[in-house]
């Protein structure tokens, strides 16, 4: 898979630009501040429908403009499709494939695959659990996109039951009244089946991931493993048969929707009190651990460094051998690296079909990753 053009209106910096790619590598150079990272991270948008630095649209529409459009043509095999987006900060988002009548900005994922490797990847291993719980759920989503319905139900039930939650612990802390609460049986309901689907995806997603990313991480960083995966639910401890390690872990979806039902049950007067959902898989943790240690707060620098792309690497390799190689983005992340790192970095990534650069001194791009330069300042886009 790789994008043969790409092309921006009104996205960041740019009023306009077109950008032709082709297979292979290809560097972007500049300062800071000039727009190489909002290159990529349009890339990044149109397969992923967000941006891997801010968490809504507003930021990404040029100041003064009213939308933004994202075009990029994308081939696989030989399939050729043009994805169009149109972000409309405050109204609803606009798609269109090969140009044809407008579609659902959903229907877009999937034709586009990428993997980044950026500075944030750090926030894997040391940030909040969130970070990992939308590392999960972005691959799981490019494995399987019919995945982004499921989490899109979730959210959607998520935010019905905490209004209604909400407004019991209010009405409880002034006056002491009660609320008729039937109907939160019905959005438990509700919870535990989409919240079931997004578990089991996740967990089988740990079964064949976690082999492969000890494999990265002990080819980034030889005999400093093993680099292991566990998953923490918010409920207590997950069925045994759902659990990594088993045959078919998640399978059973009606075990995993009985156990959260039971959880959301035992934590009802708490989260009456609380006003706010305190169990399902938006609460959920992933674990990485180093040996017998969690990385977080134990791991050197370098350490949390190599697990994060550890993490990237085997994304990428899952994807890959999944028949849908993707395009990896490396933002600027090679400034951050030891020279070791860097060099190994760049010997793993540099076979990919597309690999796509940003760094600000053309010495920062390793002699491994040779190929097409672009020289971005003052808004242009020039090759070198």
């Amino acid at each position: 898979m790789h994008v043969t053009h790409l092309s921006l209106a009104d996205f960041r910096s740019y009023p306009a630009v077109e950008v032709a790619l082709s297979p292979g590598v290809t560097a972007f150079v500049g300062p800071n501040g000039q727009g190489k990272t909002n290159l990529v991270e349009a890339v990044g948008y149109l397969a992923h429908l967000g941006s891997h630095r801010v968490s809504t649209d507003a930021p990404l529409v040029r100041q003064g403009a009213e939308r933004a459009v994202l075009r990029a043509s994308v081939v696989q095999g030989e399939r050729r499709q043009l994805i169009e987006l149109e972000l409309n900060p405050g109204r609803a988002n606009r798609a269109r494939i090969n140009r044809s009548s407008q579609v659902k900005p959903r229907d877009v994922l999937g034709i586009l695959s990428t993997v980044l490797f950026a500075p944030e990847d750090l926030s894997l291993v040391k940030g909040d659990p969130g970070e990992r719980r939308r590392f999960l759920d972005e691959l799981m989503t490019a494995r399987s996109p019919r995945m982004a319905g499921v989490r899109a139900d979730y959210d959607r039930v998520l935010k019905q039951r905490n209004t209604l939650l909400k407004t019991a612990a209010m009405a409880r802390r002034h006056g002491g009244r009660t609320m008729d609460l039937s109907t939160l049986d019905v959005w438990d309901q509700h919870l535990a089946a989409a919240g079931a689907e997004l578990l089991a995806q996740r967990l089988q997603l740990l079964h064949v991931l976690e082999p492969l990313v000890d494999k990265a991480y002990e080819e980034l960083a030889p005999g400093g493993g093993p680099a292991r995966l566990a998953y923490r639910g918010s409920g207590g401890e997950l069925p045994g048969a759902a659990l990594p390690g088993g045959a078919q872990p998640g399978s059973d979806r009606d075990e995993l929707t009985r156990w959260l039902l039971e959880a959301l049950a035992a934590a009802r007067k708490q989260e009456i009190e609380r006003g706010t959902t305190l169990v399902g898989p938006h609460r959920d943790e992933l674990l990485l651990r180093l040996g017998e240690l969690p990385a977080k707060g134990y791991a050197s620098h370098g350490e949390c460094w190599s697990y994060a792309l550890a993490l990237r690497l085997a994304s990428y390799d899952l994807l890959r051998a999944e028949g849908n190689e993707p395009v990896l983005v490396l933002d600027d992340v090679f400034a951050e690296l030891d020279s070791r790192r860097r060099d190994r970095l760049a010997e793993l990534v540099a076979p990919g079909e597309q690999v796509l650069v940003t760094a600000a001194v053309a010495e920062d791009v390793p002699g491994a990753l040779a190929g097409a330069r672009y020289a971005v300042a003052g808004g242009e886009v020039t090759p070198a």
